[in-house]
């Protein structure tokens, strides 16, 4: 039999060519201010180019922030302008000519933004480096190491809404085939889902249908936006990992539910990042359980993520039923190429160029 890793996947009119594909993970890479800012540069062509031409199925760009405040940091992607969206159409342009499916993520911060990159170390970037505001549904900050965020106003979150529309308009002008919203891993979506990060009192906080209002708005805005033909992929938290003070597994089979109502087409499933005393037990494919749930409880394909490196490991993932693809995020980052090898293990078969076929 054929190995289910390498086999095609059809969502709407987008056949994306096998089933591995790449998570989205933020270079933190772009300039952080003037005519240049969160616009993709050399890294990034590179970065992207590597993994399409090692075979990747569909490759997911990072998050690009809907307005410079919803950045994580200062150097992270944007597409809230127009020279952003030619850097990145550059990017598209290659992945298709080499065999892949482009994707790419639009999210907004929240609480977690304005913060240093990863390896300058943990807390907010200094006033001199850029810094803004954070903004999040409750003046509540994701740890003693962040900033205290504003409390957005009903007005504010309305302007929100309208920014990830007019991001899904700038991802279609770039030539992207697949968009994902990123309401995942406390960021502010996720912070309005969780009730641990949402204490509001108005029509977004307090219960589930409240707390999940601005991500359907979002989802419904977008989707208004982004052609009825290509498909939109919505990234959760399946658990903050915080059992009934947060958001729960169960919570997550619930929502699932109603984005596929709303017109998401498939789930990637994650879990954590909203904070507090979380205690993650991390082992190779600790979060594909909540992938399969999903799967199974509400009919919304499903991508699994999260310490999946073997390629059986990955073979037996989807041969089980349990996603419907697998998201490989470090893994990546350690092998470009880890489709083909992948589908020199399983006798499978992926997309090289011809400049490669000598080492196929």
């Amino acid at each position: 039999m054929s190995a289910a890793l390498f086999a095609p996947f059809t969502l709407r009119s987008v056949t994306i060519p096998n089933r591995v594909w790449m998570s989205p993970m933020d270079q933190y890479s772009a300039e952080p201010t003037g005519p240049n800012a969160g616009v993709a540069t050399d890294w990034h062509f590179a970065h992207y180019a590597a993994r399409a031409t090692g075979g990747t199925g569909l490759i997911m760009i990072e998050a690009n922030a809907v307005a410079p405040e919803g950045r994580i940091s200062p150097y992270d992607l944007g597409i809230w302008n127009d020279t952003q969206v030619a850097a990145l159409r550059r990017i598209s342009g290659f992945l298709k000519e080499h065999g892949t499916v482009p994707g790419i993520q639009i999210g907004h911060s929240g609480r977690k933004g304005a913060t240093r990159r990863p390896w300058r170390g943990r807390g907010p970037v200094e006033a001199h480096e850029h810094s803004w505001q954070p903004v999040a549904p409750s003046p509540v900050p994701f740890d003693e190491s962040h900033q205290v965020p504003a409390e957005l106003g009903v007005e504010q979150i309305q302007e929100i809404v309208g920014l990830f529309a007019a991001a899904a308009r700038r991802a279609l002008d770039a030539g992207f085939q697949v968009l994902e919203v990123h309401g995942a891993h406390g960021y502010l979506i996720g912070e309005f889902l969780s009730p641990h990060s949402n204490r509001r009192t108005d029509a977004y906080g307090g219960s589930f249908e409240n707390r999940t209002r601005l991500a359907l708005e979002v989802v419904d805005a977008v989707r208004a936006v982004w052609p009825e033909e290509l498909p939109l992929f919505f990234r959760i938290s399946a658990t903050d990992w915080l059992g009934e003070d947060g958001w729960t597994p169960d919570d997550t089979i619930r929502f699932a539910a109603l984005l596929r109502e709303h017109g998401v087409d498939l789930l990637d499933v994650s879990s954590g990042g909203n904070g507090g005393p979380a205690k993650i037990p991390t082992e190779p494919g600790y979060q594909v359980p909540f992938a399969a749930r999903v799967r199974a409880e509400t009919g919304l394909p499903t991508a699994a993520v999260g310490l999946i490196t073997d390629p059986r490991q990955a073979e037996k993932i989807l041969a089980n039923g349990e996603a419907d693809a697998v998201l490989l995020g470090r893994e990546l980052l350690r092998d470009a190429s880890w489709a083909r090898r992948a589908a020199r293990e399983l006798g499978g078969e992926v997309a090289a160029p011809d400049q490669y076929r000598w080492a196929i």
